[in-house]
């Protein structure tokens, strides 16, 4: 069954109205055409008939087949047929008009054929809100290649991203769980709850632990006083922008030099350097070899900062070649997309493979 506001259920609309405009239509005319049939007495055709129908319903005025200066009944069945019939005529008329001259159907096909790319779609990230930090999150994302879907309130445009490229979005409720589906929540590795109000993020958060346990979820905080409301209601983590805007700001003047290395490397184009974790998951050719085994310097555009142990957690910066490593260990690099894609599918596992139906494995950043 389509899901509320589905491309699938728009698409069934489309149907409804252009069916029931058509069958009205035919309906008038088949009134018609039995009805100058009986003024007539059966002494006309058919087709005078429905020539006598044509011309009353589109008033073009030419001389009349059936006689009607001594049949007052004939008069009046033309002027009710007139009335009546005129009215479904321009309602079929602006109904086609609006499907194909203003591209509505066209519309409803190209989110059938975006709701199709989404449905293809695994391990990506939802992001939920229409503001700029929206924006910024589906830019970052993107830049770093990784599959995003945008999801805005009924009525708003997508955020305004500044990459290229068709961005897939669904419009809706992102408290709505049909919504979030549609986005491809079960399949998803995260979601981002970008909204305008702390009462919004925590009513997305609250929806999206419920539909999937096991993502990992990352939620904008407006008012500090909330942030305990958003991790009870499910966030794994919560970001400030005010906050961290306050430290950028403080760093522009402690650090200018850090600032501007760290600015280069992110705007960057030709490099598009990152700083990525990967997940060593279960089934990895990395689980119980040292590091210096990995030969991991040995791919272009790598640098290795820092391992952290799966259980304890604790980190160790610039680890040595005889670190063992274990399941579910995280490796912190620097590098760019294609390198650091290379390392994710050379030692990630199945920690970054298809969500199985069972959703048995963790997500990344949780226990």
């Amino acid at each position: 069954m389509p899901t509320p506001g589905s491309p699938d259920q728009q698409l069934a609309e489309v149907r409804r109205r252009l069916l029931t405009a058509a069958a009205g239509t035919f309906i008038v005319f088949l009134v018609g055409v039995v009805g100058y049939t009986i003024i007539g007495r059966g002494q006309h055709r058919f087709l005078d008939s429905l020539y006598m129908t044509v011309i009353t319903l589109t008033t073009v005025g030419y001389g009349e087949i059936i006689p009607m200066d001594d049949n007052p009944a004939g008069r009046v069945f033309t002027m009710v047929l007139l009335v009546f019939g005129m009215g479904i005529l321009v309602y079929f008329a602006s109904t086609v008009t609006a499907f194909f001259v203003e591209g509505q159907l066209e519309q409803v096909f190209w989110r059938k054929r975006m709701h199709k790319a989404i449905g293809e779609l695994k391990e990506h990230v939802i992001v939920c809100g229409d503001r700029v930090v929206a924006a910024h999150v589906i830019d970052e994302m993107r830049r770093v290649r990784r599959s995003v879907v945008s999801v805005h309130p009924v009525g708003t445009a997508p955020p305004p991203v500044s990459t290229e490229g068709e961005l897939l979005h669904v419009e809706g409720d992102p408290s709505d769980e049909e919504v979030l589906r549609e986005a491809g929540i079960m399949r998803a590795a995260g979601l981002v709850a970008a909204m305008e109000s702390d009462r919004e993020n925590v009513l997305v958060t609250l929806t999206a632990r419920q539909t999937n346990p096991i993502m990992r979820i990352v939620s904008m905080l407006v008012d500090p006083r909330t942030e305990s409301k958003l991790r009870r209601a499910g966030a794994d983590s919560v970001v400030s922008p005010f906050s961290i805007g306050g430290l950028r700001m403080a760093s522009e003047m402690l650090r200018p030099a850090v600032v501007t290395f760290l600015d280069q490397m992110l705007r960057d184009r030709d490099r598009n350097l990152r700083i990525e974790e990967i997940t060593v998951g279960r089934g990895s050719p990395a689980i119980g070899k040292r590091l210096g085994a990995l030969h991991l310097n040995v791919i272009p555009g790598l640098l290795l900062l820092a391992l952290v142990e799966a259980k304890e957690g604790r980190y160790h910066f610039k680890p040595t070649d005889d670190l063992v490593v274990a399941e579910e260990a995280t490796l912190i690099v620097m590098g760019d997309p294609a390198a650091v894609g290379q390392l994710r599918e050379r030692y990630g596992g199945q920690a970054y493979g298809a969500v199985p139906a069972t959703m048995e494995r963790p997500a990344p950043g949780r226990s």
